[in-house]
């Protein structure tokens, strides 16, 4: 080797040793121990880096620059050709005038001040992708970084804990005119509830729950010596103390509602039960995962079994493996799977507290394989080597749990249950994430996995809320002035403390209160007697990050909608504004052109959208336009559903819910399933119901 190459290659040991140190989990200064040394940058797409470290573990992703000079230093070293290739993948060439500079010149850093550990230029470039700018650089903890960090803390505490008083206090003023008009039909005689268009039906539940609570206490008093496993009474009947609807499930949790944030008590009261397995994603974060199953048919699997597995995704070797799925399930009587992901500040549980309504349990009595996902963080922030104190932690939005965390769920969840394709559902924030992760930029090969993806309110163009005074203010801010008001950590974490303080009935009230003062929502097409739980699921920890690419001004906020820029947007209105001849002739269009400005490419699913046509939250009607018009030639939609009078969180919570929307998806899902899956899975059956709010709906019209 010659003296040049040999001064370049140590030139390069040296670059290399501080990139990697950059990057590390540690500072190698602390100890000297190649565990947590960055090692090489693992690209899940081409713009979504992981960084690998010595010890096998992965950490969040970084600066698509950095990324590029950790290979690039790392190759040269090891005598190989460095390839520094930062081409846009397939399908963002309707970005090119904006990348086009990026791309001529890739050896320049992606932004300036993208690029450094100091969080006061830790800003994230306002311009490398027009609709997921780059998310900032944290290295490793140093005593800069932490002071810095608990600065950011203090004033986000202090302004943010000042910002949320403000919106308790407005809700409170709000709520002053409903309560004086409930009051005033109160002393005038009137039924304060006889506008809700429900109200028979509420009532006749609310005496049905109360009969049951009784007859539940009644019996553990007079026999608590009785197991809950016993399954029949000494006539050989069963005894049932489910929603009449759905006979022959025997409930192993009864009584008064102790209004807990646990997805498992409110599966026994209906007669299922539930597990939770650990996922860890390809950045790893480690997620819940619940499975709804049947207690009389099913084992659950063992914690070992239940555990987190390897950040890797569809990996062959999992083919094949008897997971307890696959033990307790025989050929022909096998459950299809379905993935359920929730919504923005959402959990899980939000498809289960509505007793036999719910979504989940309706799903898992038809006889579907139902499990629900709970995106990164959720209640308790868990990750294979970072903790919640440090902002690497938080640093991520809707890009990373759609490219990141929704391959994870579908990969344990096929894993499991042994089947190539599995049914997907979602609501709001998970339809989000979905759509951004099928994208032909993104990871579109998901579609492949997918045997039809169900909207619930699909989240995808802004509605008129973006504009209320208290969004405005979020996308007024800047950048920096959103990290002094929210921090670099979760967003508003006082929020999940006065989760864990308050009494359910104070909380539940308070969060509708809230919630209603800030969407717009109301409760008059829910069961008001169990409205209380229904909050019981939310919030749950967000990334401030998070936060500000739904309302910061660079983002959603911005463009009002999560694939297509303002400008792109604009042009679709005159699209759409033109005549019905000008409209015929872009159809006419040959599938190859419209497809370039398309979102999706033929590995999209099939898609079914039930929009809330009240939404004042997001336009779901638009989203279903695009489809309808054409301009996505790749995408079949097998069902589409507008209910004019449905809000956001009706799509799932409304008492009429189940025969509008359930028993929709239900069907869907069944005829959507691959042919060799039919062969083996028992057949879906109808779920008896006992109300199906027709009647109500005919007095109220």
């Amino acid at each position: 080797m010659s003296r040049t190459a040999l001064k370049s290659r140590i030139d390069n040991a040296f670059k290399f040793t501080k990139q990697a140190e950059k990057l590390s989990l540690k500072p190698t200064s602390d100890g000297g121990e190649d565990e947590g040394t960055a090692i090489r940058a693992n690209f899940i797409t081409p713009l979504d880096p992981v960084i690998e470290t010595a010890d096998g573990n992965r950490l969040p992703g970084v600066p698509i620059d950095e990324a590029h000079k950790l290979n690039e230093y790392k190759d040269r070293v090891e005598g190989r050709p460095s390839r520094r290739d930062l081409a846009m993948p397939r399908g963002l060439s309707r970005f090119d005038h904006i990348n086009e500079q990026q791309q001529a010149n890739p050896s320049k850093p992606v932004a300036e001040g993208g690029t450094d550990t100091q969080l006061e230029q830790a800003m994230p470039p306002s311009k490398t992708h027009p609709l997921f700018p780059p998310l900032p650089l944290y290295g490793p903890a140093t005593w800069a970084r932490d002071l810095q960090c608990a600065i950011f803390s203090v004033t986000a505490f202090t302004l943010s804990t000042a910002f949320l008083l403000v919106i308790v206090l407005g809700a409170a003023f709000t709520s002053i005119p409903k309560l004086a008009a409930a009051l005033w039909r109160w002393l005038t005689f009137r039924d304060p509830r006889e506008q809700r268009p429900f109200r028979e039906e509420e009532e006749r539940r609310q005496l049905v729950r109360k009969e049951q609570e009784r007859e539940w206490v009644r019996q553990h008093r007079t026999n608590p010596a009785k197991s809950d496993d016993d399954d029949d009474d000494d006539d050989g009947k069963q005894t049932t103390l489910a929603n009449p609807a759905t006979p022959g499930y025997k409930p192993t949790e009864g009584g008064p509602d102790k209004l807990v944030c646990d997805i498992r008590y409110y599966a026994r009261r209906v007669g299922l039960d539930c597990e939770e397995f650990k996922v860890q994603t390809e950045d790893g974060f480690i997620l819940s995962l619940y499975h709804i199953f049947n207690p009389t048919e099913y084992k659950p699997a063992s914690e070992q079994e239940r555990g987190a597995s390897t950040p890797e995704v569809f990996t062959d070797d999992k083919k094949g493996a008897q997971s307890s799925t696959r033990r307790c399930y025989k050929d022909g009587e096998r459950r299809y799977p379905v993935l359920l992901v929730h919504g923005l500040l959402q959990s899980a549980g939000a498809y289960c507290c509505n007793d036999d309504d719910s979504l989940a349990f309706y799903l898992c009595k038809s006889g579907y394989d139902v499990w629900l996902g709970n995106n990164r963080c959720g209640f308790q922030p868990e990750h294979k080597v970072l903790s919640s104190s440090d902002p690497r932690m938080w640093c991520w939005n809707i890009r990373q749990m759609g490219v990141m965390d929704m391959p994870a769920f579908m990969s344990r969840v096929l894993h499991e249950t042994g089947f190539e394709k599995l049914g997907l559902v979602c609501h709001s924030q998970g339809t989000t994430q979905t759509f951004v992760a099928l994208a032909k930029e993104q990871r579109p090969d998901l579609g492949d996995k997918i045997s039809v993806f169900c909207a619930l309110a699909p989240a995808v163009y802004a509605g008129p809320l973006i504009g209320k005074m208290y969004f405005k203010f979020m996308r007024v801010i800047s950048p920096a002035m959103f990290r002094v008001f929210f921090g670099i950590k979760s967003f508003i974490p006082l929020m999940m403390t006065m989760h864990r303080w308050l009494p359910g009935r104070v909380y539940g009230t308070m969060g509708y209160m809230v919630f209603s003062f800030l969407f717009d929502w109301s409760d008059q097409r829910w069961d008001k007697g169990i409205r209380d739980r229904l909050f019981q699921f939310s919030p749950v920890y967000v990334s401030a990050e998070s936060m500000r690419w739904w309302l910061g001004r660079e983002c959603f906020a911005k463009h009002k909608c999560v694939l297509s820029t303002r400008e792109e947007g604009r042009l679709e209105d005159v699209e759409d504004e033109e005549t019905e001849i000008k409209r015929e002739k872009a159809m006419g269009q040959s599938t190859k052109e419209r497809g370039k400005k398309a979102w999706y490419d033929e590995r999209a699913p099939p898609m079914a959208l039930w929009v809330a046509g009240s939404d004042e939250l997001v336009d779901g009607k638009r989203l279903l336009r695009r489809f309808e018009c054409g301009r996505e030639p790749y995408a079949r939609i097998v069902h589409s559903k507008v209910i004019e009078e449905y809000e956001h969180l009706d799509v799932i919570w409304a008492m009429d819910a189940v025969v509008k929307v359930a028993s929709e998806v239900k069907q869907v899902l069944w005829e959507t399933m691959p042919e060799d899956a039919r062969m083996v899975c028992r057949e879906v059956k109808d779920v008896a119901v006992d109300w199906d709010g027709k009647a109500a709906i005919a007095e109220r019209d």
